[in-house]
C-alpha cells in the first residue's frame, strides 16, 4: 500500500506561481509512475502531468505545457508540480496519483493510489 499526501496549494493571482508537493510512504515509491490530476467544480477529473519511475520521461496535457513542470526526488519519496504563469482556469483541486502503467499515463483509472487533494485557486 502507498499513502500519498499533497501540499502546497493555495490562493494566487493570475500570472503567479505555486509548487505542489506529494509525499509518498509505504511501498517502493521509486518503482511507480506518478501523476497529477485536477478537478474543477462541475467538471470531470482531468490529467495534468505524469513522470516515469526514473524521471526520464515526462508527459503533460497541452493546456499546461510550457507552464508546469513535473519532477520527482526518489530519495525523498516526493513528486513535485511547479506551476508558473497560472491562469484562473487552472483553479481546481489537484490530486497526486501513483502506480499503473506508463502506457496509460493520462487515464485516471490506470492509477492505484491517490492523495486527498489540495486546492489551487487562481484569481483574475
Amino acid at each position: 500500500q502507498v499513502q500519498l499526501v499533497e501540499s502546497g496549494g493555495g490562493l494566487v493571482q493570475a500570472g503567479g506561481s505555486l509548487r505542489l508537493s506529494c509525499a509518498a510512504s509505504g511501498r517502493t515509491f521509486s518503482n511507480y509512475l506518478m501523476g497529477w490530476f485536477r478537478q474543477a467544480p462541475g467538471k470531470e477529473r482531468e490529467f495534468v502531468a505524469a513522470i516515469s519511475w526514473s524521471g526520464g520521461y515526462t508527459y503533460y496535457t497541452d493546456t499546461v505545457k510550457g507552464r508546469f513542470t513535473i519532477s520527482r526526488d526518489n530519495a525523498k519519496n516526493t513528486v513535485f508540480l511547479q506551476m508558473n504563469s497560472l491562469k484562473p482556469e487552472d483553479t481546481a483541486v489537484y490530486y497526486c496519483a501513483g502506480g499503473g502503467s506508463v502506457g496509460f499515463y493520462s487515464d485516471h483509472a490506470n492509477y492505484n493510489y491517490w492523495g486527498q487533494g489540495t486546492q489551487v485557486t487562481v484569481s483574475s
